[in-house]
């Protein structure tokens, strides 16, 4: 059995994962609880009615920098920043112009993440959706006003 445990400095959320063999089924399962739903008395090893040992480790607590250096998707303060700063109005959060911010954002994140896993083939599709996305609603944006498309594209840095 593997215990895994780990924490989110942003949230303050702390997980257990759980991988054990149940002596029943024969088969392997994993779980994920989150540490507070945890009663405090279960840091002694116990066992379970699957036939499995809990450990409770502390939560590995990863250094701010390295924490976001692994983040590829984007963050709920940076998503909810970039709406306020691109709403075209009160309550705006689907508009052409969030959601081009919002993919920029995204794009840069896992273009940072091909420095360091080059061989990452499944993430690399994703990120030409990505692009695909971007690039048909910014067209969208330019046949509809070219002073947004241009507005849109100084903000953003995007040379085109």
């Amino acid at each position: 059995m593997a215990v895994r445990a780990a924490s989110s400095a942003k949230s303050g959320l702390s997980f257990l994962a759980v991988f054990c063999h149940m002596a029943a089924h024969g088969s392997p399962f994993a779980f994920l609880a989150r540490l507070d739903d945890i009663p405090a008395s279960a840091e002694q090893p116990e066992t379970n009615r699957s036939h499995c040992q809990i450990w409770l480790y502390q939560p590995l607590a990863l250094s701010g920098d390295r924490q976001e250096s692994i983040a590829m998707s984007i963050t709920a303060e940076k998503k909810s920043e970039l709406i306020k700063k691109f709403a075209r109005g009160e309550g705006d959060t689907g508009s052409p112009e969030v959601q081009v911010a919002i993919l920029t954002e995204r794009i840069t994140n896992l273009t940072e993440h091909f420095k360091d896993n080059k061989k990452d083939n499944h993430s690399r599709r994703g990120l030409l959706k990505m692009v695909a996305t971007r690039r048909k609603l910014l067209d969208y944006v330019k046949s509809r006003d070219e002073g947004r498309y241009q507005t849109l594209i100084e903000e953003l840095g995007l040379r085109r």
